[in-house]
């Protein structure tokens, strides 16, 4: 997401100070008004919101192994779920919905070959499950 505008902060350090009277009787002189050593300095952003998304996106390699683990844990259970709906009978629109989004997640390289290659073997077995549940279209 994209914020475009200036800055709140900045406008508000460049507003203007003359003051009117209105039509009552009070008024300030702006020769009796304080003034101030230095003018009001605007904030300025270091990086911006680009740069805070970039370091976000930035992790180590420990840190994405351990969510590659973790989605590859979770599709399992899934896949463990899938088995016993079907030892019970027929398996419930959300066990498919957990399939689904369980291949979802798995989409992403963790940068360990080994563990990508599990990771791939886990999608493709929920994608063959999926497309097993899935209402076959005769025509």
């Amino acid at each position: 997401m994209r914020i475009y505008g200036s800055n709140a902060t900045a406008q508000a350090a460049n507003a203007s100070t003359t003051r009117r009277a209105g039509s009552g009787g009070f008024s300030i002189d702006e020769s009796d008004a304080p003034k101030s050593a230095a003018p009001a300095a605007s904030l300025r952003t270091i990086g911006g919101i680009d740069a805070l998304l970039a370091l976000q996106g930035q992790d180590d390699p420990a840190e994405r192994r351990r969510r590659a683990v973790k989605r590859g844990r979770i599709a399992l259970d899934a896949l463990d779920e899938l088995k016993l709906a079907v030892l019970d009978g027929e398996p419930s629109p959300s066990t498919l919905q957990r399939l689904k989004s369980a291949t979802a997640e798995l989409r992403d390289s963790c940068g360990d070959q080994g563990l990508d290659s599990v990771l791939a073997e886990i999608e493709l077995r929920l994608e063959v499950e999926i497309a097993k549940m899935a209402p076959s279209r005769q025509g």
